[in-house]
């Protein structure tokens, strides 16, 4: 059992629950002008842990066939039969109870939202069969932690949620865009509609950069929405060149270094954006 386990924790990447925890906190600081209480901390986090578990496992489920037929991919734990098909849908049902656990805890609206949540949760993983539209699918799905921190809090939506959401949409959305380009042929050869292999590598990084300029302008908007300090500001700018740094790393011709760009850098934005709220709330 602790080496299946080991082996789940590994393909579900659950390190990775760091791109997107960071900003349901951020909006539960915002949310109660301060600290929310560990009521509210605990439940987030524990409804985090479940909604990214219950995606990831989909996830791997879904694209098992896939994986298997990707030589990037052909070594994942599906593949190689360190797992079995019935692990992620085991662990898929156990954090789906979860998320609707923790849901409950915390309030009626977000109890009320956590099916939605589910079926986004749940469906992403299909949309890349039938449409390029998908990387912003996720975006908007990965969104859903800075609504569910937000409402949380205060029990019902407000202007900046909105904005926070738009800001993970489009971010993740842009990074996505990046990872795809990696997989361009192994798309088109399975009839996979990833905008990577629709459109071509070139236009996929364009796009890439359109959605991070939008996700620091998201993230100006907020500052100014909820009156934040010098602190945010700095975050921000540095965010900014990060991003910069991130698309420094790819080009049409050299995707060498693309793990570098997906992994570390959106690492560190997240982080340090989260830093940034907390520090520009206190100035």
């Amino acid at each position: 059992m602790p080496g299946t386990l080991r082996h789940f924790l590994d393909a579900i990447k659950f390190e990775h629950t760091v791109f997107a925890l960071p900003f349901a906190y951020v909006a539960m600081v915002l949310a109660a002008d301060g600290w929310p209480g560990w009521r509210v901390a605990i439940w987030v986090t524990l409804a985090m842990a479940g909604a990214r578990t219950l995606a990831m496992s989909v996830n791997r489920f879904a694209d098992r066939l896939i994986d298997a037929n990707n030589p990037r991919t052909a070594g994942r734990h599906l593949p190689q039969g360190l797992l079995k098909p019935w692990h992620m849908l085991a662990a898929a049902i156990l954090s789906a109870a979860l998320l609707a656990l923790s849901a409950w805890k915390l309030n009626p609206l977000c109890f009320k939202l956590a099916p939605w949540a589910a079926l986004f949760l749940i469906g992403y993983s299909y949309t890349k069969r039938f449409t390029w539209a998908s990387h912003w699918i996720l975006g908007f799905t990965d969104g859903i932690a800075a609504a569910g921190g937000w409402i949380a809090v205060r029990g019902a939506f407000d202007p900046p949620a909105f904005v926070l959401w738009f800001a993970l949409t489009v971010w993740i959305a842009g990074f996505d865009l990046i990872y795809a380009c990696q997989d361009v042929e192994v798309d088109r050869r399975v009839g996979l509609k990833s905008f990577p292999a629709r459109f071509g590598i070139a236009a996929a990084l364009r796009a890439a950069q359109a959605c991070h300029v939008l996700t620091i302008a998201a993230f100006a908007a907020l500052g100014v929405m909820t009156g934040l300090g010098w602190i945010y500001w700095v975050g921000v700018v540095v965010v900014a060149g990060l991003l910069i740094y991130e698309h420094s790393l790819v080009s049409p011709d050299d995707l060498s270094r693309l793990d570098i760009a997906f992994f570390n850098v959106n690492g560190y934005i997240a982080i340090i954006l989260f830093a940034a709220v907390v520090g520009g709330r206190l100035a």
